[in-house]
């Protein structure tokens, strides 16, 4: 008897390591390490300060690698504890941001009707507002602060995953395998969440990607400017308007946490990039 050739199953595309992912993930895995244990780096935190050794410059000896600030206190230490204040500004606004635009673009886009119109209108009213007079504005009246900082950052931005999703679903909703499920009697909601979403989340994920990176810049600018997060608690933008007087004798004050600023939005930029050919069909070979 002859034995039935064997059926090969699909095989799972290889991950291929493009200079984009490699350094993408270098940076954003790296930074994101120090800043989660950042308190088993520094266990004595950021307020320690040494009178004796200010404005000390960077030198590869411990214990301050890149010198110190104004009043003594370590900037390596200081740098990382910082990351912690723009991480989160950038992954929990960016969050709730394509949580709620996702939802509100999802039903725009499959039921349509008036609301739907009205949940468009209203988002092409949040992107015509800039996002520097709306932070401004709502910053001057209820003050500073991380959270509010964050909420500033969800309602200036859920209308861009609004947009994006509903475009989306106008598209998908009349593929083939969506009217084969309505015709089999599945219900709006599950057709929303079981075909539609699985089938746009590649786009949105690109721009969560890229907008953790372009929170962590707006945070840190506000923070400069002095609308930001609380003086007293370490950050990037902090650090960078505390040494800005200190330039031209103590540079290393503010020229480590811009870098900081920068290695971070590179690594998602490099991520989003890889992500979007990734995640883009008709871009793959």
């Amino acid at each position: 008897m002859t034995q039935a050739p064997a059926i090969n199953a699909p095989r799972r595309p290889r991950l291929r390591w493009t200079a984009d992912l490699f350094f993408g993930v270098v940076l954003t895995v790296g930074i994101g390490l120090a800043v989660i244990f950042a308190g088993v780096l520094f266990p004595a935190g950021t307020d320690v300060m040494d009178l004796g050794a200010r404005l000390q410059p960077p030198h590869l000896a411990l214990p301050h690698l890149l010198g110190t600030d104004p009043i003594g206190r370590d900037v390596l230490s200081r740098v990382v504890y910082g990351g912690r204040v723009s991480l989160t500004v950038g992954l929990v606004s960016v969050t709730l941001s394509a949580l709620i635009g996702t939802l509100l673009g999802l039903f725009a886009g499959y039921y349509q009707g008036r609301l739907g119109a009205f949940i468009m209108r209203l988002a092409d009213v949040q992107l015509a507002f800039p996002f520097i007079l709306l932070a401004i504005t709502v910053i001057a009246i209820i003050g500073p602060g991380l959270w509010k900082l964050i909420a500033v950052m969800v309602v200036s931005q859920w209308a861009q995953y609004a947009r994006l999703v509903r475009g989306q679903a106008l598209a998908l909703r009349e593929r083939e395998y969506v009217q084969a499920a309505l015709s089999l009697g599945a219900g709006g909601n599950r057709v929303m969440f079981r075909h539609i979403i699985p089938n746009a989340i590649g786009p949105i994920v690109v721009l969560s990607t890229l907008n953790v990176a372009n929170n962590i810049l707006l945070e840190s600018g506000l923070t400069f400017l002095g609308l930001g997060v609380d003086p007293q608690i370490p950050s990037w933008g902090g650090m960078l308007a505390d040494g800005r007087t200190y330039l031209q004798t103590a540079w290393w004050v503010s020229v480590f946490p811009g870098v900081a600023i920068t290695l971070t939005v590179l690594g998602f930029n490099l991520l989003g990039d890889w992500l979007r050919d990734r995640l883009d069909p008709q871009g793959r070979r």
